[in-house]
C-alpha cells in the first residue's frame, strides 16, 4: 500500500543560463555547506542528474515488492523511467520503461503484475526479460530480435534492488555487497512481505534531504518520537559529548556491550565499517547499534511492533542493522521488521521520499502487529524532517545565504558532500 503526503515550501531557483559549473565545483571549500546554487540551479540539478543519478548504484525497491513472476514496480530517477520485474525464469531483471516502436512509456502503473509486458499504445509485447514478443503489421524485414527493451543493470543485496543506467556500471559494488550481506541476510529479507509503504514529497533539493539523513544534531529537539530509541549521540565523537547528553550516553554504552554480547553468541556481525571516502563511487556505511527504551524495536517505548520475528530469532533485542549507501538508500534491519528509504530526485527543489515497512512473510496485520504503530514514528520522523529540509530550501534560495561551517558531529555530511562534489568533478572531466 503506498501514500503520498508532501512536506510545502516555496524557493526561487536560481535563473537558467547563470551557473559557471567548472568553478562553483572547483571553488567548493571543504568543511562548510554547498554555494546556493549546488542547491537551486536547474543546470546544477541537470550536472546531477548526469554525474551521479545515471552514473551510480541506486537503491529502488526491494524484493518482496516482487515477489512473484510478472510482478513489477515503476521507479522514475529524474527523467529516466524504469521497470523493475520479476521474470518468468524468478529473477529480478531491469528495464528501460520506453518502447521500441515510437518511444511510449509502456507501463504507467506505479505497481502490478503482468503476464507480458504491453505497451498501451500500439500493443508492442514484450516479455518479462524485456524481449519484444509481438509488433503488429510490421515489414518482412523486420527483427524482432533487434527491438527489445532496453536492459538496466540490476544488483540484489540482501534482499535490497539497485540499478544502475551507465552503460558499464561501478565494479565497487561487490566489495559493499560483500561487507553488507553478512549484517542483513540474518534477518532472512527474502522471506518478508510489504506491510506499509509511503511517499513523502520534500520542497527540497535531493542533497539537503540526504544531508539532513546524515546527522542527528538536530535530533535531540527535533524528532520526539525517533529519539525514544535512537541515541541522540549520534555521531558526536565520544570525547566531544555534551554534558546534557551523558546521561542517554551511559544507557548507550551499557547497551552496546549487551548488543555487543548478543551478537558474538549468535555469530552476527556487529562492527563499523564506513566506506565513504571520495574515490569510492559506491560509497556505503553499516554497522549494528543498540536502540534506547526497551532496546527491541523502532516504536515509542522500544518494544517490538510485530510479535512475528523476522528469520527465527530467538530474541527481539538485536538493535538495528544499519546501511547507509550513496547517493539515495539508508535502511535499518531490526529483530521485528525492515524498514528502507529511497530518496528520488523530482526537480531542483522537489524530491521523493519513499518509505517501505517489511515484516515477516506470515505475519497477519492486526493479530501480529498493528499498522499505524509499525509506522508512527518513521512517519512523524520523514515529516519532520520534510518541515526541516523545506526551511532549509527556503534559506538556501534566500539572497542573504552565505555557506556556514559543519560542526564535528556533522563529520558524515561532509563526507557525503566530499563525495558528491568528486563525482561531479569526474564529470566535468569527461
Amino acid at each position: 500500500m503506498t501514500t503520498l503526503t508532501t512536506a510545502t515550501a516555496t524557493s526561487t531557483p536560481t535563473a537558467p543560463g547563470t551557473t559557471d559549473l567548472a568553478r562553483l565545483v572547483a571553488d567548493r571549500a571543504p568543511g562548510f555547506s554547498l554555494d546556493a546554487p549546488f542547491y537551486t540551479s536547474p543546470e546544477v540539478f541537470d550536472l546531477d542528474l548526469a554525474a551521479v543519478w545515471a552514473r551510480s548504484w541506486i537503491f529502488v525497491a526491494t524484493e518482496a515488492e516482487i515477489r512473484e513472476p510478472g510482478d513489477f514496480v515503476t521507479v522514475d530517477i529524474g527523467p529516466y523511467s524504469v521497470i523493475v520485474v520479476r521474470d518468468d525464469d524468478e529473477q529480478v531483471s531491469a528495464l528501460r520503461n520506453v518502447c521500441r516502436h515510437r518511444g511510449s512509456r509502456v507501463l504507467t502503473e506505479r505497481s502490478g503484475s503482468v503476464g507480458n509486458i504491453v505497451c498501451g499504445y500500439h500493443r508492442w509485447t514484450y516479455a518479462t526479460d524485456g524481449t519484444l514478443l509481438h509488433a503488429g503489421d510490421q515489414a518482412p524485414t523486420f527483427d524482432r530480435s533487434c527491438f527489445g527493451l532496453r536492459r538496466v543493470h540490476v544488483r540484489t543485496v540482501s534482499g535490497l534492488v539497485f540499478v544502475c543506467l551507465a552503460d558499464e556500471p561501478p565494479a565497487d559494488v561487490e566489495e559493499m555487497t560483500a561487507t553488507v550481506a553478512p549484517y542483513l541476510d540474518p534477518h532472512q529479507p527474502l522471506r518478508t512481505k510489504v506491510a506499509a509503504q509511503h511517499d513523502l514529497v520534500e520542497h527540497a533539493n535531493w542533497k539537503l534531504v540526504m544531508e539532513n539523513n546524515r546527522e542527528c544534531y538536530h535530533c535531540e529537539g527535533g524528532h520526539p518520537e525517533l529519539t525514544c530509541t535512537f541515541f541522540p549521540t549520534y555521531g558526536y565523537d565520544r570525547d566531544r559529548i555534551p554534558a546534557r547528553l551523558m546521561p542517554a550516553h551511559e544507557r548507550y554504552l551499557a547497551a552496546e556491550a549487551e548488543l555487543e554480547a548478543a551478537c558474538l553468541a549468535r555469530g552476527m556481525a556487529f562492527a563499523e565499517v564506513e566506506a565513504l571516502e571520495e574515490d569510492r563511487v559506491t560509497a556505503f556505511r553499516v554497522q549494528r547499534e543498540a536502540l534506547d527504551g526497551a532496546g527491541e524495536s523502532y516504536t515509542l517505548d522500544g518494544t517490538v511492533a510485530s510479535r512475528r520475528l523476522l528469520a527465527d530469532f530467538d530474541t527481539p533485542r538485536l538493535g538495528r542493522a544499519s546501511v547507509h549507501t550513496q547517493p539515495n538508500g539508508w535502511f535499518h534491519f531490526l529483530s521485528d521488521h525492515v524498514v528502507t528509504f529511497a530518496v528520488l530526485p523530482l526537480g531542483p527543489d522537489r524530491t521523493l521520499v519513499r518509505t517501505t515497512w517489511l515484516v515477516h512473510e506470515d505475519a497477519v496485520e492486526g493479530e501480529d502487529y498493528d499498522l499505524e504503530r509499525l509506522t508512527q514514528v518513521w512517519d512523524h520522523t520523514n515529516e519532520e524532517d520534510g518541515e526541516f529540509c523545506a526551511r532549509a530550501q527556503q534559506g538556501v534560495a534566500d539572497p542573504a545565504y552565505i555557506p556556514g561551517p559543519y560542526s564535528p558531529s556533522e563529520r558524515q555530511v561532509e563526507s557525503f558532500v566530499a563525495w558528491y562534489v568528486a563525482r561531479l568533478r569526474a564529470e566535468l572531466a569527461r
